[in-house]
């Protein structure tokens, strides 16, 4: 998603061939992105939202415990038909669990209460891209769960990936370290690209001025862009219902 053509059928390759592993390798109860899921199941309680868009879905896992706790329509996106297969074997429609792509959501403008995202974003070249069509879609609120790069590592590997961001360096550092693919792979992930959630907040508040942040992993400052190797935000633009 988001990238050359060559990489984005790289990732979905990848996806389609372990989609029957998909939930024993990426799915814990005990991980950040749950921890994740069970603050974004308390705001919505505490928001009141009713509609949800859940991107890159994968075999429903999100859309699947949030609708077991709330009275909410959920939909969720995912290209990969092979995962969409496994979701639909847990008990998905069709309509539930969608083919679709995050660049170009077939969604109307403000048509859902909330858009979220769970380990996406990092798979997506075109971030930035990813997340205006969440803003777009959203009326009330996006919310994302993803890496902090720049957080990631011992505190002199933080702080010297910080310094080559601050003087502008990251992306043509990036291209050397891997080689000049622009990417990496790993056989838990596939392909995916580095990324900071925090690259993206300033398109986050154009449309949602609220933000909201927790530290999915352990850190040991708050300062997200220094120190947390995974964080969650939600951005929204309005109270509780």
């Amino acid at each position: 998603m988001g990238g050359n053509p060559d990489e984005v059928r790289a990732q979905r390759e990848y996806y389609a061939q372990t989609a029957a592993q998909y939930d024993h390798m990426h799915l814990d109860e005990g991980d950040e992105h749950f921890f994740a899921l069970n603050w974004l199941s308390a705001c919505i309680g505490h928001f009141g939202y009713t509609s949800l868009i859940d991107i890159g879905s994968g075999t429903g896992r999100a859309i699947l415990d949030l609708k077991s706790r709330h009275n909410i329509d959920c939909i969720g996106i995912e290209p990969v038909a092979a995962l969409r297969e496994q979701g639909y074997a847990k008990g998905l429609s069709a309509g539930e669990l969608r083919d679709g792509d995050v660049l170009s959501l077939d969604f109307p403008d403000n048509s859902v209460d909330i858009v979220c995202a769970f380990a996406v974003l990092h798979h997506v070249k075109d971030h930035g891209r990813a997340v205006r069509e969440m803003c777009r879609v959203a009326r009330r609120a996006v919310f994302i769960s993803d890496a902090n790069n720049f957080g990631q590592g011992s505190f002199a590997k933080r702080r010297i990936k910080q310094m080559i961001d601050h003087l502008g360096l990251w992306r043509a550092y990036d291209f050397v370290a891997t080689r000049g693919k622009g990417y990496h792979w790993s056989a838990g992930d596939g392909l995916f690209y580095s990324y900071s959630l925090t690259k993206d907040l300033p398109i986050l508040r154009a449309k949602f001025p609220d933000l909201h942040f927790m530290n999915t992993l352990p850190a040991p400052t708050p300062h997200f862009y220094r120190d947390a190797p995974h964080f969650a935000v939600l951005a929204r633009k309005d109270g509780p219902a």
